[in-house]
């Protein structure tokens, strides 16, 4: 499945209840392997969806119903990498590296969430935002205040992973690889672009064939910085 094949303007108008790809998710992780970089990623993943339903149920949201949407394409964008690798199909430049070295002995933990969430954030999010708005004919200004509200919620997120997943305080000297590794990718300007990619695809959204070409650009190019992130460093 290519970049230009998710960018379509006939994609569902309405997506799946949010509650519906939480529990794709749980599913998902009952059935991998805990070790296995998707289900590492998958267990980020759902905690930060769990948390979006609680918010939206609450009110934490201007616009509950597009923070819905919003939320419900961008999850299924995940799911729908996971089934095309089930099915044996192409997926997204950005997730190869993920399912490709799902398994490797020698990358860890941390890094295959990180990578997860480089596929999910740095690609995945602007069509997100991109179907979103046609769903709702809406624009991109009426989708930015509660982007800045999902934007601390996954700061929040990374602080967790980063506790939770970073090894001990004996091995985070500066020169140790994963800290240097880990180091060099941020969430906060991940998500930065991730908004400047979709007012780009947003701006070329008549443009044709230059807008898939754009699509596949910013797929190819976070699929690079995706297999830096699962560089081996354990032996």
């Amino acid at each position: 499945m290519t970049s230009l094949e998710q960018v379509p303007a006939q994609r569902a108008a309405t997506a799946a209840p949010i509650a519906d790809v939480t529990a794709r998710m749980r599913e998902i992780g009952a059935i991998l392997p805990r070790q296995d970089g998707v289900a590492v990623f998958n267990r980020v993943y759902l905690s930060v969806t769990e948390e979006l339903e609680r918010r939206l149920s609450d009110g934490h949201f201007r616009d509950r119903a597009a923070t819905g949407e919003l939320g419900s394409r961008f999850a299924q964008r995940f799911l729908d990498a996971v089934d095309a690798e089930a099915a044996g199909l192409r997926m997204p430049a950005c997730w190869r590296p993920l399912f490709r070295f799902r398994r490797h002995p020698s990358v860890h933990p941390l890094q295959f969430a990180l990578a997860g969430i480089n596929a999910h954030i740095g690609h995945d999010l602007p069509l997100a935002l991109v179907d979103t708005c046609r769903a709702l004919h809406a624009v991109p200004a009426e989708l930015e205040t509660d982007f800045e509200r999902i934007g601390e919620l996954l700061t929040g997120l990374e602080e967790r992973i980063r506790e939770d997943l970073m090894p001990g305080p004996d091995l985070l000297d500066v020169a140790d690889p994963l800290t240097h590794l880990v180091g060099s990718w941020s969430l906060e300007r991940a998500r930065a672009g991730a908004w400047v990619s979709f007012r780009a695809l947003w701006g070329l959204r008549r443009c044709g064939e230059l807008l898939a070409e754009t699509a596949e650009g910013i797929d190819a190019t976070v699929g690079i910085a995706g297999r830096c992130l699962l560089t081996p460093l354990w032996h």
